[in-house]
């Protein structure tokens, strides 16, 4: 019996590892720990697109943080108003809408305006009358007909009529109201208002119906294609800055994209914050950008030289960055050391090396793929 037991148990064992598939011993993990080294076959090192380099000395810069916003120069920007108070006869426009220069954008009714043209018109018949009468009173002073009384007083009522009609075609024509159709007897009651600029409306205030008087702000234009930045640079900082310099910036509530931008122009007063305002104009599309919108800026003041590695070389673990130093070559492996390193500022997919210690100039580095193989071990 006990030699039937014994042969049983050899044929188990020989079922079992007898069996095992070969190939299952060649699935081994890239990041595979030998003696506190992580190592990487040649073949995986190439299949995963892994690149190695060394240390660099990279440019980066040494900015100032500063915040602000879009705006437009106020030439850009325009406020509707009325000449005369009236009543909003139209107002077809909505917030959005953009318009040109010239465009018609609201009518505004009211009685006065008829009255304005009728004294127009009154005024331009005794101005004809007048400047006969004064023409003939001049002729007979020459002639030593009347006195010199006579013709001054002809003359003084001629030139004060003339005045006074200058001036009524002169309020008809801020207002919009063509003269020369008035001469021909068409009177209105309505007047136009047009676009200043070109732009967008950006507030629309009233409603049809709406008494609006002439300090009562209609409509509100914008032209976004002179856009710039309105930063504010605190006191200790604005001798740093001047114009010409390279700004990076962000619009922290709409996009994680970063934009760039030059130093234009810096003021030469300090608000009541102890800020001083720094514009600045886009380099990038400006017309995606909308006034108002807050930025996030980094005014680049100069430069610093510093050892640095592509972003890519480097990776977090838990609270400390990690990077691998090839320590060993073989026929069909590489052997890499993690190390623990300081970093500094990334710029132009470079990042900073604040501690060198233990690195040498000769040191070849993981840059691509060491995400994946860092951490492998404590």
């Amino acid at each position: 019996m006990k030699q039937i037991n014994f042969i049983i148990t050899v044929s188990l064992f020989i079922a079992v590892f007898g069996c095992k598939n070969p190939e299952s011993e060649s699935n081994i993990s890239a990041d595979t720990i030998t003696d506190n080294r992580i190592s990487i076959s040649k073949t995986q090192f190439k299949q995963n697109n892994m690149a190695m380099g060394s240390i660099e000395e990279k440019a980066f810069p040494i900015t100032i943080t500063v915040n602000g916003m879009i705006d437009v120069p106020p030439e850009n920007k325009a406020i509707v108003n009325a000449i005369t108070g009236g009543y909003i006869k139209t107002i077809p426009l909505l917030v959005g809408n953009k318009v040109k220069k010239g465009q018609l954008l609201v009518t505004i009714e009211n009685p006065e305006f008829v009255k304005l043209q009728q004294e127009y018109m009154e005024v331009k018949e005794q101005l004809n009358y007048l400047k006969t009468e004064y023409e003939r009173q001049n002729t007979m002073f020459k002639e030593n007909i009347i006195s010199q009384k006579v013709f001054i007083k002809a003359e003084s009522t001629y030139k004060a009529t003339n005045a006074r009609y200058n001036g009524l075609k002169k309020q008809l024509s801020m207002l919009n109201i063509n003269t020369s159709r008035v001469e021909q007897g068409h009177i209105t009651s309505i007047v136009n208002i047009y676009a200043p600029v070109s732009g967008s409306i950006t507030k629309v205030n009233v409603s049809k119906g709406a008494y609006v008087s002439p300090s009562t702000p209609i409509l509100e234009i914008i032209d976004n294609s002179h856009i710039h930045l309105e930063l504010s640079v605190f006191e200790k900082d604005i001798m740093r800055v001047k114009k010409g310099q390279n700004i990076t910036f962000s619009i922290p509530e709409a996009s994680n994209k970063i934009y760039n931008a030059k130093v234009y122009l810096v003021g030469t007063s300090i608000e009541d914050n102890r800020t001083i305002k720094v514009h600045a104009h886009p380099t990038d599309d400006s017309q995606k950008f909308l006034t108002g919108m807050f930025v996030n800026a980094e005014i680049i003041s100069e430069e610093s030289i510093a050892k640095a590695l592509p972003e890519t070389s480097f990776a977090e673990n838990e609270e400390d960055t990690y990077a691998l130093i090839l320590d060993e070559e073989t026929k069909d492996n590489y052997y890499f050391k993690q190390i623990k390193i300081a970093i500094g500022k990334t710029y132009n997919g470079y990042t900073e090396i604040k501690s060198t210690n233990q690195i040498t100039k000769n040191d070849i580095f993981l840059v691509e793929g060491a995400f994946s193989l860092i951490g492998s071990y404590e």
